[in-house]
């Protein structure tokens, strides 16, 4: 069973019911996946660019956008307009088929991981996990990478609170840590 399909068969139902929920438009729902990358390293090696969007185009199956500085900050060397980084924002199947291999399979690659706390989940229901290395995820073979640079995956929900938001994220596998 594909994650779309237990969303729509028994989480729905199981939210619907713990929070009290008649209408089944109004049950958390998970909105959009955003991968992004920073690109700070890039500033002193250009080929730090073509390495990064390859790995993104890889990983999520979309092209990546690049993100421009919106003002000039001396201190980081950084003028108005630079690319200070790329991401890419999944919505539909591709998110949920994204999701899938996300919950199911990279976070059990992580290396010493422990789990997810539930303070990382916003006051909207949103979730950042942040990556040091690319290597986790299954379509970057460790024998072909050049460079190793970190990345965040935010998933965006309807949830609205914490609450809503901790729960439908739990439902969906994600693996939380007891605090």
């Amino acid at each position: 069973m594909t994650l779309k399909e237990q969303y729509t068969k028994q989480i729905i139902p199981a939210l619907s019911k713990e929070f009290g929920i008649t209408n089944h438009m109004a049950v958390p729902n998970v909105r959009s996946v955003t991968v992004a990358v920073g690109l700070s390293q890039g500033l002193k090696d250009p080929k730090f660019f073509e390495v990064a969007e390859s790995v993104l185009t890889r990983i999520t199956g979309q092209k990546p956008v690049k993100t421009k500085a919106k003002k000039s900050i001396s201190n980081f060397k950084i003028r108005q307009g630079m690319v200070v980084g790329m991401r890419v924002t999944l919505r539909g199947k591709r998110m949920w088929d994204f999701l899938e291999k996300f919950v199911r399979v990279t976070f059990a690659r992580v290396r010493d991981f422990r789990g997810i706390s539930s303070s990382h989940v916003d006051a909207q229901g949103n979730i950042t996990v942040g990556f040091r290395e690319f290597l986790s995820f299954p379509e970057i073979r460790p024998d072909e990478v050049e460079r190793i640079h970190g990345l965040q995956v935010t998933v965006t929900t309807t949830a609205g609170d914490h609450a809503k938001g901790l729960a439908l994220l739990k439902a969906l596998g994600f693996p939380f840590h007891k605090d």
